[in-house]
């Protein structure tokens, strides 16, 4: 008996030290994320080198530390097929980076990261090694922080106020995504070929201006009208510069409250 005493006090001790030991390992204070890496992919039903790149946003939107976009234009309806996805406004915000990066001209299938590099869209090593780039950039990068919820009938995007007084303003994009989108292409390059896509921008919009003080904006969530089942925030500097700030929030029906932070 006293033996048993002795190795049943052994094991009680033990067990103390796991805890004890364990228990600060749980409690410790967890820094936030670092931001994901804003990808945007400006493509076209009608561009026969797109799909490759198309495929590329698709796995790369799995990814936790990424926000990968598909961002359809309009420019090459004139190849024979309307693409079914394409908006103006794709098409005016890849322009805009066109002139801001002082590009000559657009194309697709093209990739932006971060606001702050381009890609052709269908070279996979490049695309990885930019968005490796740019992951390891985000982690030592201060962000600035968003919150965006869905209340009832509207969405709620609030971003805190900076310790530090910022010399320029950043500019807060809005975008309601389709997470999938099939279309089988009739005319064009892709003719008889069913393409699919990931993340669709489906309507976008500038929702005001930030200059480091606290700012919040609601808006409606017009699931049915503009028939889309995410959001995606954007703040840029200065219109369409390097990106400070991203968070995706997916938007359900059923769900009266649901919440992302970034």
């Amino acid at each position: 008996m006293p033996v048993l005493r002795s190795i049943l006090a052994g094991l009680l001790i033990a067990v103390f030290h796991q805890t004890a030991w364990a228990k600060p390992a749980e409690t410790a204070h967890k820094s936030p994320p670092p931001r994901p890496v804003l990808l945007e992919l400006f493509t076209s039903q009608g561009c026969s080198d797109c799909p490759p790149a198309d495929r590329l946003v698709a796995e790369l939107a799995n990814r936790d530390d990424v926000i990968a976009l598909s961002l359809p234009i309009t420019y090459w309806d004139i190849l024979g097929w309307k693409d079914t996805f394409a908006t103006e406004a794709n098409t005016r915000r890849q322009k805009s980076y066109a002139q801001i990066m002082n590009r000559s001209g657009v194309y697709t299938p093209q990739m932006i990261i971060d606001g702050r590099i381009d890609v052709i869209g269908n070279q996979r090593d490049r695309v990885m090694d930019a968005v490796a780039m740019r992951t390891g950039a985000a982690s030592r990068e201060s962000s600035v922080p968003i919150l965006v919820r869905r209340v009832s009938s509207r969405i709620e995007i609030a971003i805190p106020k900076t310790a530090h007084r910022r010399k320029d303003s950043g500019t807060l994009w809005v975008m309601r995504t389709l997470a999938k989108g099939s279309v089988s292409v009739g005319e064009g390059e892709n003719r008889n070929r069913k393409l699919t896509y990931t993340n669709v921008v489906r309507d976008l919009e500038r929702a005001g201006e930030w200059n480091g003080q606290a700012m919040k904006v609601d808006l409606p969530v017009n699931i049915a009208k503009l028939k889309y089942d995410s959001v995606v925030v954007i703040l840029q500097a200065r219109d369409y510069g390097p990106v400070l700030g991203a968070a995706a929030l997916r938007i359900s029906a059923s769900s009266a409250d649901n919440s992302a932070k970034r």
